[in-house]
């Protein structure tokens, strides 16, 4: 193609965006004194396919000669400079460090998927976080993929999760990363299938009845194998350039990458990306990355134009789709990121929630009895946001918790046996209480069969596990199927309303009851002793008969536990624990019950 062939047109599309002749283009570049595109449909030639600027910045036209799969690059002038890059917008690459790749959003047939109904009501919601990458029993052939992660979607069914939580899956360098150093926030990891195996992925997720948040990262980018630095090639203090700060503010854990939100384009352009994965991937809510770091820049000095991001972004998510979820990673337990956007507050539904895990894990993995404190897990259960429960999100591990430093529950337990009864019964207790506390509930990866160690992201799961403890994935189905009512008997876990009935520091019981509405009632009953209690006598929040619908010590659960599956007893009318009604509980070692009326 000729350069006098190149359209002048009105473009508005970012990237990259196939027509029914050619393909338009436009990139940011304000600095740049000439921006050409080139591509296997030039031979990567620079200035054959010149773009023209317009007054705010940005360069675009039209290519005939342009087709879907061909691969192509921005190549930019200023002084002399000769800079060729990856589109910030680009949908698919051929690697990190590449060409882009002419994409066609509208190639994919989702069939029937608009039927799915979405998440549903956010109090029954259960979530599964999994890492593509590790989501495999393939070891030594490189990272697991979209279609890897497919095939076990039916344990995931039967599990009863109905939401899955996918650590990044935007391109990043490499083919092995958690996925939060990303390269390229528009393009999907080129090592796990790229757009469409995406696509077919929550396809999947959604045919088996299951929503899928994605997390993004809007804190930092890269920082390495990273195009948009110094992008058209300007930048001040020798930082990022248009992208990024480039003063004290571009500063993070990860390097001098925090994206500038002050500046229209940029807030554009994290908007855009945030509407892609709802929009075109179907996907049902975001989990926003580390918010603290995008709000602070120490963790003290506040960033105002974050929250001014969020509260924009939120708000437009909140009014365009209402049924899916936005939750922060933050850690600080502030309430202010959970309030409305009207209020002021950053619009998030939901956080994850730090002051529930380190309380909990320290109660089941301190070595000694006498040194747990129920009362810190009593404070962790009661904590709320905004008074709604709902608010936060509540674990036992997640991928940063088995990690840096820190391993899986029945590691922290026995290193060298990690699936020894004590192992077995306190990682099961802490995992039972997060389903059963007020929050919306979260299991990592392999939580469920008893995973071990500490989570890589070159060791894939070992699937092996599942069967060598079916009676513990049977608990966790069990415990699931309670937490979201299923069987009609355990509304009182879907409530807000939660009464702290015993506190025994002494004997180390916690025992509280859940409810949404009156003679909804669920007793918990939390025992995180090795001592076996024959006789236990206990407040009942109400008269009747009360069964027990599980108990974690059952021995359809292993082996080598001996208590019965079900059973029931009567309030007694003896006022006890303030309450006018109680009963004598046989209470296993490290063991939790649920009973309900």
């Amino acid at each position: 193609m000729s350069v006098a062939s190149a359209k002048k047109t009105t473009i508005t599309a970012m990237g990259a965006t196939p027509l029914k002749k050619g393909c338009s283009f436009r990139v940011w570049a304000p600095f740049a004194e000439e921006v050409s595109v080139i591509g296997t449909f030039n031979d990567f030639k620079p200035g054959a396919n010149p773009l023209e600027r317009d007054d705010s910045g940005h360069w675009s036209g039209i290519v005939d000669s342009a087709m879907v799969g061909h691969e192509y690059r921005f190549f930019l002038r200023n002084g002399d400079k000769e800079l060729s890059r990856i589109d910030p917008y680009a949908k698919a690459v051929t690697s990190s460090v590449g060409n882009g790749l002419i994409y066609d959003p509208e190639g994919f047939d989702w069939g029937e998927d608009e039927h799915f109904p979405g998440l549903g009501p956010f109090n029954e919601l259960v979530i599964y976080e999994m890492h593509i990458g590790t989501f495999q029993d393939s070891k030594g052939e490189g990272p697991g993929t979209f279609a890897d992660a497919e095939k076990r979607l039916g344990h995931l069914k039967r599990l009863g999760v109905n939401a899955v939580e996918i650590l990044p899956v935007a391109e990043f360098p490499g083919d092995w990363s958690w996925g939060y150093n990303p390269s390229h926030l528009f393009a999907v990891e080129t090592a796990y299938g790229g757009p469409d195996a995406f696509k077919r992925f929550v396809k999947k997720c959604h045919e088996h009845g299951i929503g899928v948040i994605l997390d993004v990262v809007y804190n930092h980018l890269g920082p390495s194998d990273l195009d948009l630095w110094q992008f058209d090639g300007w930048s001040e203090n020798d930082k990022g350039g248009i992208y990024f700060y480039n003063d004290e503010r571009s500063n993070t854990p990860w390097g001098d990458t925090r994206p500038d939100y002050g500046r229209v384009e940029v807030r554009q352009f994290l908007r855009d990306n945030a509407m892609m994965w709802l929009e075109e991937f179907r996907v049902d809510g975001l989990r926003y990355d580390s918010t603290l770091y995008m709000r602070t820049i120490d963790m003290v000095q506040e960033i105002p134009e974050a929250w001014e991001l969020f509260r924009g972004l939120n708000g437009e998510i909140r009014g365009r789709f209402p049924g899916k979820i936005l939750i922060a990673e933050d850690l600080q337990d502030s309430h202010a990121l959970t309030a409305p956007v009207e209020e002021g507050g950053a619009g998030f539904h939901s956080q994850w929630c730090a002051h529930f895990v380190h309380p909990v894990r320290a109660a089941v993995t301190t070595p000694e009895d006498d040194h747990r404190s129920m009362g810190q897990v009593a404070g962790a259960l009661l904590q709320r946001f905004n008074n709604d429960v709902f608010q936060r999100v509540v674990y036992s591990e997640s991928h940063d918790e088995v990690a840096n430093g820190k391993q899986r529950v029945t590691s922290e337990v026995n290193a060298e046996e990690p699936q020894d009864w004590y192992a077995r019964r306190r990682s099961t207790l802490a995992g039972a209480l997060a389903l059963t506390a007020p929050g919306i509930p979260m299991l990592f990866q392999g939580q469920e069969f008893l995973e071990d160690g500490w989570f890589e992201d070159t060791v894939p799961l070992d699937w092996e596990l599942s069967e060598d403890f079916r009676g513990i994935v049977r608990l966790y189905r069990d415990l699931i199927r309670l937490r979201r009512n299923l069987d009609g008997v355990s509304a009182g876990l879907t409530g807000q309303g939660i009464q702290m009935i015993r506190n025994d520091e002494d004997k180390n019981v916690l025992a509280f009851s859940r409810y949404a509405e009156p003679e909804q009632e669920v007793l918990v009953i939390a025992h995180f002793s090795a001592q076996e209690m024959e006789t236990f006598r206990l407040g009942l929040p109400g008269p009747g008969i009360w069964k027990i619908r599980l108990n974690t010590a059952a021995s359809t659960y292993s082996p080598d536990y001996d208590e019965p599956k079900g059973g029931q007893v009567e309030a007694e009318e003896i006022p006890w624990d303030e309450q006018q009604h109680s009963a004598e509980f046989k209470l296993a070692p490290y063991s939790l019950m649920i009973l309900s009326r």
